[in-house]
């Protein structure tokens, strides 16, 4: 059997095409009698709209390309969420790509998104050259997400205050009484920024000379191996501030291994705020990076651009607060 059509919808609606049409399309110019006898017949016939035909009619696809560095960080999960809700809600669908994974094929991370023809693109999280992403900026609306590096002319950007959220972090250990305190940095502008900031509040309570910062790629194994290197020091911190969640979950790990008690040995605090950090037998103490927020407002800012906002790119920075959880405590 062919597919119904929208004459077939129109015939069993008893309305013409061009009503059908309209109402498909969310005019809030159609009668509501109208409107619920056309998707009466929708819903009885099985019609589907043919979203190709759409796409040349209207010259837009209706979907965003989302562009992730790496599908395997959970931080990301409650950014997309805000991200999805908004586009949803105003008609447009997500499709996402693996970056870590087209750039280990040698394809340029977001071709695959433009093959497609999205009407907009959203990067989420850090790339290797941000710069790249000007050309595609020249075609369609770009926004990038959970990043602070520096965009190309026209790209707006969304993003939490790393520095705020790692003085948030800093300055809650140093409160507990802690001195010997140690940073398990990241890379990129993120976890420039972060270091810096845990390393100025650290001087500003003259801590200078207990400063202890030790590079990772942010993964959980990279926490786990940079803590074991941390705790085997003739003077060990007493509290670790890890880049991100993933990493704080390797000093987890490695405390757990060598025999010491968190918080009662050694004080854990993560960034980002994930599930893993609310998981009861986790609950750790760390920066709500108010990822959710940043999703929606790298969405509202798309859907500004769709609308006709021009100029130079935008920095919206999400303020961070400190969730305090099991993780933290005074040193003994």
């Amino acid at each position: 059997m062919r597919p119904p059509t929208i004459r077939d919808v129109a015939d069993r609606a008893g309305v013409s095409k061009s009503l059908v049409s309209l109402v498909l399309r969310g005019s809030d110019q159609v009668r509501p009698e109208k409107r619920d006898a056309v998707l009466r017949a929708a819903r009885e016939l099985g019609y589907r709209p043919n979203a190709a035909a759409r796409s040349l009619s209207e010259q837009r696809t209706r979907t965003v390309g989302v562009l992730l560095n790496d599908l395997r960080n959970p931080w990301f999960v409650d950014l997309l969420d805000g991200l999805n809700s908004l586009l949803h809600a105003n008609g447009l669908h997500m499709l996402l790509a693996d970056a870590r994974l087209n750039r280990r094929t040698g394809q340029d991370p977001a071709d695959p998104l433009l093959d497609l023809r999205v009407d907009g693109l959203v990067v989420v999280g850090t790339l290797p050259d941000p710069a790249a992403l000007g050309v595609v900026a020249e075609r369609i609306p770009v926004v990038l997400a959970g990043s602070r590096e520096k965009a190309p002319p026209g790209v707006d950007v969304v993003a939490g205050d790393d520095e705020r959220g790692a003085r948030l972090a800093a300055e809650h250990l140093i409160g507990l009484g802690h001195r010997r305190i140690a940073h398990i940095a990241g890379f990129g502008a993120v976890g420039e920024l972060r270091r810096r900031s845990f390393e100025a509040a650290m001087r500003r309570h003259g801590l200078a000379d207990q400063v202890v910062v030790e590079p990772s790629d942010m993964t959980e194994e990279s926490g786990y191996r940079t803590t074991v290197r941390l705790l085997s020091r003739p003077e060990p911190p007493t509290a670790v501030f890890a880049v991100n969640d993933i990493a704080a979950l390797g000093v987890l790990s490695a405390a757990a291994e060598l025999g010491l008690r968190v918080p009662r040995d050694l004080s854990v605090v993560g960034y980002d705020n994930t599930s893993v950090a609310r998981l009861r037998h986790v609950w750790l103490t760390t920066v709500d990076n108010t990822s959710h927020e940043v999703g929606r407002r790298a969405a509202r800012c798309l859907l500004e651009r769709f609308e006709g906002a021009e100029g130079e790119g935008r920095v919206h920075l999400a303020v961070p607060t400190l969730e305090i959880r099991g993780s933290t405590a005074p040193p003994l």
